[in-house]
């Protein structure tokens, strides 16, 4: 049977815009589900949500938006061509990390009719951040194909290496910054261990990505091996640490509590703060 050729060509594009769009959204789903589901089982963070500041919660929510916007420019769901783009792709994934938080809480019993309206909004816009992180990076990561990753990685500048080094560092961040473990940690910790865990995450964090060379570390500017140690692995070190002291501040950790003491919790949250943003040159 014969068919008319532009009434093909105006149907195709329509037929085949729906399914991408819902394979985007089940892939948004998906990488919210994979990076928060570790936060969604952890019980510090289910309190969290009940006693941490408000303001500082509304803060984080708040930084949050433009860092999602800025993370779709880098990694987002496609390659976008103006910054409102960007804050679309960064509103989408604040809302799919919102409803998968939400649903997913629901599930596991730990919203009920007996709370408060201030604990459940609480629980469920603490684990938003790194839920939306999540969804944005795998609508990106999981659906990316061969030519997607290596157009992204042949455009990164040092700027933007940099911006994906705090994203891992952060993820890594809000994933032990809860725990009770890591305040233990840092308690029986002296201040020369400290400064042997700083060694230590700094030689960890060249090592991984420099020195060793792993495949798919995005293009580093040809400035020798020591440039690299110093405009990577010490800047990238700074952004770990400088990120530790924030999400510490955001979750009450600095309260009453010793600048010596602040220091070595910083230093042991910097740890795989820093392995987060030396892998997130390779992955992202």
């Amino acid at each position: 049977m014969d068919m008319d050729p532009g009434k093909a060509e105006r149907t195709e594009p329509g037929d085949k815009r729906i399914p991408d769009v819902l394979r985007g959204l089940g892939r948004g789903f998906g990488g919210a589900l994979l990076f928060a589901l570790p936060l969604f089982m952890t019980m510090e963070m289910w309190w969290l949500g009940f006693y941490i500041e408000r303001s500082r919660l509304v803060l984080l929510l708040l930084l949050n938006l433009p860092l999602l916007a800025l993370l779709s420019h880098h990694a987002g769901f496609e390659r976008t061509k103006c910054w409102q783009d960007d804050v679309r792709d960064g509103v989408i994934a604040f809302g799919i990390g919102l409803i998968t938080c939400g649903a997913i809480l629901s599930v596991l019993g730990l919203l009920g009719a007996n709370m408060t309206a201030d604990e459940i909004v609480g629980k469920i816009a603490v684990q938003t951040v790194p839920a939306s992180i999540g969804a944005l990076l795998g609508s990106s990561q999981l659906g990316a194909d061969s030519a997607q990753v290596e157009e992204h990685t042949e455009t990164r500048t040092y700027l933007s290496q940099l911006f994906l080094m705090f994203i891992g560092a952060l993820f890594l961040e809000l994933n032990v910054a809860p725990t009770e473990e890591m305040v233990l940690i840092s308690y029986k910790m002296t201040e020369w261990h400290a400064v042997a865990l700083i060694v230590l995450s700094i030689i960890v964090m060249h090592g991984f990505t420099y020195a060793l060379e792993f495949t798919g570390t995005a293009p580093m500017p040809d400035t020798g091996s020591r440039g690299a140690f110093f405009f990577f692995t010490v800047v990238g070190y700074a952004i770990a640490i400088g990120g530790s002291l924030y999400v510490l501040w955001t979750f009450g950790r600095t309260q009453d509590v010793s600048w010596t003491q602040i220091a070595i919790a910083a230093s042991v949250l910097g740890f795989p703060a820093s392995v987060g943003a030396a892998a997130a040159r390779l992955i992202l």
